[in-house]
């Protein structure tokens, strides 16, 4: 038996023949079971290594799950007489099955995905040469491209980045929330701030109706609460168009004289 860094037993190629051959002779569930078990963090590590190419919108369980169903048909294709132990034939295996899977769930061409590895590692190197990240012109440099060249490929790049906003992901303090949850919000009816300024809005242009005449008042009211033409109001009230024009002109000017000084909070209650 051979240990590892965390002082846990770690099960010798020899150990695993042997274990393998005794399923291989029996059948028993529980021989694979633990051989399983023995590469489970083979698994875990392959995916690992390979989860920030995992698409946005996908679960990395999912391509554990995967890397386990491969575990699971290598140990029982695994023909010792080939040379290879059965840890090498299932790390082949177990990669070349998560790489299919990430294909599978990538929406761009692996042509693309080429060129973005390429702009990584061209990222990479300038900044190992020079101790800074690249600018545009001298990343297109790098690449022997132009600048509109890598423009267009780091355009393509960002439309491929579809995720969901379902995903889950780690906050602040360590807890687990939906994507969708860590968006600033645009809807003015979240922000307690701006509700609490609206509502002052209103009470103070309450304040400053009170004090029209109720003409006025009625004015105001049919023409923006009943919508009314100036036409009509004139006729309920007995006076001519012109009339209501100029007492519409008039309380118009007392409301502005009153609020001229908070014209930019009393917008908010539109």
């Amino acid at each position: 038996m051979q240990s590892t860094e965390k002082g846990t037993a770690r099960i010798s190629a020899p150990e695993v023949l042997e274990l393998w051959q005794q399923y291989r002779a029996t059948g028993d569930r529980r021989l694979r079971d633990r051989l399983i078990f023995t590469f489970t963090p083979m698994v875990r590590y392959i995916v690992y290594r390979k989860v920030r190419e995992v698409p946005a919108q996908c679960d990395v369980e999912d391509f554990l799950s995967c890397g386990l169903e491969a575990l699971i048909r290598c140990i029982d294709r695994y023909d010792p007489d080939k040379g290879a132990t059965l840890e090498q034939f299932a790390w082949t295996r177990i990669q070349g099955a998560v790489l299919d899977e990430l294909r599978r769930h990538d929406w761009a061409p692996r042509s693309l995905r080429r060129t973005e590895r390429a702009i990584n590692g061209a990222r990479r190197s300038f900044a190992a040469q020079h101790d800074r990240q690249p600018s545009r012109d001298e990343l297109a440099a790098e690449l022997g491209m132009s600048a509109g060249e890598l423009a267009a490929r780091l355009d393509e790049l960002a439309l491929a980045d579809v995720g969901s906003l379902n995903q889950t992901v780690r906050s602040e303090d360590d807890t687990t929330i939906e994507r969708i949850d860590t968006l600033e919000s645009g809807d003015l009816d979240c922000d307690p701030v701006i509700t609490a300024q609206r509502h002052q809005a209103k009470e103070r242009f309450r304040v400053a109706f009170r004090k029209l005449s109720p003409r006025e008042r009625q004015v105001a009211v049919l023409l923006y609460v009943e919508d009314w033409t100036l036409r009509d109001i004139g006729a309920r009230l007995g006076v001519s168009e012109s009339r209501v024009c100029q007492i519409h002109s008039e309380l118009r000017r007392k409301l502005r004289g009153q609020l001229a000084e908070e014209e930019a909070l009393f917008t908010l209650a539109c």
